[in-house]
């Protein structure tokens, strides 16, 4: 059946993978009509084993041109394509960190473009981004609107692009079974945890990396030492975080309190409320973490742990901030960028109690990386979701309940291993 010019505003799009078990093909036909589409199935088969994949042709329609071109932005955010290949359509910037009109926004998910004839890995993806193809290279890179320069080549239209979201496993495979499933406080915790644990210990064992986003509630509530064994013990790669994490790591490690208050006893100190200062005095006083660490002045700690492990820290500044730490990139983009060169090599992330880094991160990170949010607050990981990250795992619980019986658990796996 040709169905190129069936209908003026016409087109064909194609699905293809586990598109019944992640539910991509009703999601897919919701979206047709709920946007006041059409919709004809003019080819569909269904893989009839766990290895099978099934494929599915659909000829979309509707009355005006820019509805129809809205359902296709809709549909490849998740993964349909549209069926003629031809290459993607560039244009030149006219000027830095502006783009064309019909510039092509980016998912977090694996995409590819087609330009001179050969599909090109976005290299770098991640969401609400810009594809800029280096022609003499035959190589896309995906770049933040900000660091778009004149004269780059960027993708315009929909023409030429495939996603490829990752897709709900088949059969039970680990914590990851339960992605994109409703935020509630009411899910087994124990046997959540019990999977991630799991997970890492099987990243670990082939050389993965995991990244922590953590904020100061994991020192408030007196995880900062199971963190800190965690750290000794190779399971963090790299942390993110902003200046409260340290400061109240650092407070901690040095006057035993966290926003005055003791950690050990929950009791509030006399005249508690200057230590954090005081923390950053001495931080401040000794140059940066590190020569704190090598002056001898700080002995303990997250921070101490990384410096003594070699385990990178990427420190973003906010409005709110008190000193900061001399550590703190206090220039969001360039803290975004250091951001990034950590982002794309991590296997997973675990988002613990900081919604504000939780939501940054997911908007970096490709949708490849598994992704954990933990957080007593539920509004925190439902907003993650409403803003892409729909890959992330949501758990609501107190961060001083997860740490504990995530360690407990990693150290079983540790030992049934010897």
């Amino acid at each position: 059946m040709d169905i190129e010019g069936f209908l003026m505003n016409t087109r064909e799009v194609k699905l293809s993978g586990h598109i019944i078990d992640s539910l991509t093909l009703p999601r897919a036909l919701d979206i047709i009509m709920d946007m006041g589409g059409d919709f004809k199935i003019i080819e569909f088969e269904v893989g009839k084993r766990k290895t099978d994949i099934s494929h599915a042709r659909i000829l979309v329609s509707a009355e005006e041109k820019h509805l129809l071109n809205e359902i296709l932005d809709e549909l490849s955010e998740i993964g349909a394509s549209i069926a003629e290949i031809k290459d993607a359509k560039l244009k030149k910037s006219v000027k830095d960190k502006v783009v064309p009109d019909d510039f092509y926004s980016t998912t977090n998910h694996t995409t590819q473009i087609r330009y001179d004839g050969e599909w090109l890995l976005v290299e770098d993806i991640e969401m609400d981004c810009m594809v800029v193809v280096n022609t003499q290279k035959h190589r896309a890179y995906c770049r933040p609107i900000g660091r778009i320069k004149k004269g780059d080549m960027v993708v315009v239209g929909r023409k030429g692009i495939k996603v490829t979201p990752p897709e709900r496993p088949r059969g039970k495979k680990g914590v990851f079974e339960f992605m994109g499933s409703d935020v509630s406080s009411e899910k087994p915790i124990l046997s959540i945890v019990k999977k991630i644990a799991s997970e890492i210990h099987e990243i670990k064992g082939k050389g993965g990396k995991i990244a922590i986003v953590g904020g100061p509630a994991i020192v408030h509530t007196g995880s900062a030492p199971i963190m800190s064994q965690m750290i000794r013990e190779n399971y963090i790669d790299v942390i993110f975080a902003g200046n409260a994490l340290a400061t109240h790591d650092i407070e901690n490690a040095l006057l035993g309190t966290s926003l005055g208050i003791c950690v050990k006893s929950g009791e509030a100190m006399a005249r508690g409320h200057r230590h954090h200062i005081n923390a950053i005095n001495e931080i401040n006083k000794a140059g940066s973490i590190k020569e704190a660490v090598e002056q001898g002045i700080l002995k303990e700690g997250i921070m101490y742990e990384c410096v003594k492990n070699n385990v990178p820290v990427v420190l973003a500044g906010s409005i709110r901030d008190d000193g900061p730490l001399p550590d703190v990139i206090t220039d969001i983009v360039e803290a975004q960028d250091e951001m990034r060169k950590y982002a794309q090599e991590v296997d997973m992330v675990i988002m613990i109690a900081t919604m504000l880094h939780s939501i940054a991160t997911g908007n970096i990170i490709p949708s490849k990386v598994k992704s954990i949010c933990v957080d007593i607050n539920p509004s925190t990981v439902t907003k993650l979701a409403d803003r892409g990250s729909a890959q992330v795992v949501s758990i609501v619980t107190d961060v001083g309940a997860f740490l504990p019986i995530l360690y407990n658990q990693l150290k079983l796996l540790a030992e049934a291993d010897q």
